[in-house]
């Protein structure tokens, strides 16, 4: 059983609803994560480049959108909001789902409405996607730019309420800010090994020691471009190498997975995952191949959902 800790299914979800369709996560979604051996996931609310002007309004097409998804798929999913949820989950034989946030650019300068999506349900957050907000700096704003005062206070009220933080997007200042006021484990909930595919979305060996003095988790990222900048090694031996080399380094209790598919989207002319990872379907061919590498039925679990839950249950009380 695989935890993923990184989809942007809502996305789909608000979109075909947009156009008028429903009951979207058992029509086109819930095949290919049963398929793949997917338990369980983050599912986050992500607010696209051109909404930026619209954040908060965007957010609240999302949520109803969930909420509107939400009347179908009560006998095969179960929106979780604790560690105790996913205990629940599996003895009633359905995938469990945490609501997230991948940026909270929607939020201004009024960190009080992180209450509001605590409220509405979300356990995890990250502070940016790529771009620069009043919070913090994403992988593509300035690098001499970091967290901000009020994102030191966004960090300290998400992990007051018991949600986890996510530093994936953030540039590296940015992420040095969090891990020195951080409190509670943090996560990279999608990215990989910088020493292997030299991308800014990817962490340094410096980052990844730092997570794990903090006893976070990485999620290993399926993206191509985040897994090898040539093309003939965008597949899933380049995939096990990152996992390899982040169990190597810091050790196998602080890598995961976070696949972050979204073939779904009508701007990719292609997947946008490595070969071998075209959808959520394929997610357990990576768990053959890591077998097929060495890694013992322990290390397969700690890597397939044990690290992630191990956060959750701290984290998410």
């Amino acid at each position: 059983m695989i935890f993923d800790a990184h989809s942007d299914t809502w996305s789909d979800v608000t979109i075909k609803i947009a156009k008028g369709e429903n009951n979207i996560l058992k029509r086109y979604h819930y095949g290919n994560l049963v398929k793949g051996k997917i338990g369980g996931a983050i599912f986050v609310i992500w607010v696209e480049p051109e909404n930026y002007h619209r954040a908060l309004e965007r957010v609240r097409e999302i949520q109803d959108a969930i909420k509107k998804e939400s009347e179908y798929i009560n006998d095969i999913i179960l929106i979780a909001k604790s560690y105790d949820d996913i205990i629940k989950a599996q003895k009633e034989n359905k995938i469990y789902l945490f609501i997230g946030f991948e940026s909270l650019i929607s939020i201004g300068d009024n960190i009080n409405l992180i209450d509001e999506f605590y409220d509405f349900g979300a356990r995890h957050a990250s502070l940016t996607w790529n771009e620069e907000n009043q919070l913090a700096t994403g992988a593509k704003g300035d690098p001499n730019r970091g967290l901000t005062p009020l994102g030191k206070k966004a960090v300290k009220k998400l992990q007051e309420k018991g949600m986890i933080v996510d530093v994936s997007h953030l540039n590296d200042k940015s992420f040095f800010d969090i891990m020195d006021i951080t409190s509670a484990p943090i996560i990279a909930s999608h990215s990989n090994a910088r020493a292997l595919c030299n991308c800014a979305r990817n962490l340094t060996d410096e980052q990844l020691k730092a997570i794990r003095d903090v006893n976070g988790v990485i999620g290993y990222n399926s993206y191509k471009e985040f897994t090898d900048e040539n093309p003939d090694k965008q597949n899933l031996d380049r995939a096990v190498d990152h996992i390899k080399y982040i169990a190597d380094k810091i050790g196998i209790d602080h890598i995961g997975l976070g696949f972050d598919y979204n073939e779904y989207f009508e701007d990719e002319d292609e997947p946008p995952a490595i070969n071998g990872l075209e959808n959520a379907s394929k997610s357990y061919d990576l768990i053959i191949k890591l077998k097929e590498a060495g890694f013992n039925n322990e290390e397969i679990e700690k890597i397939e959902y044990k690290n992630f839950h191990r956060i959750i249950k701290e984290i998410v009380k």
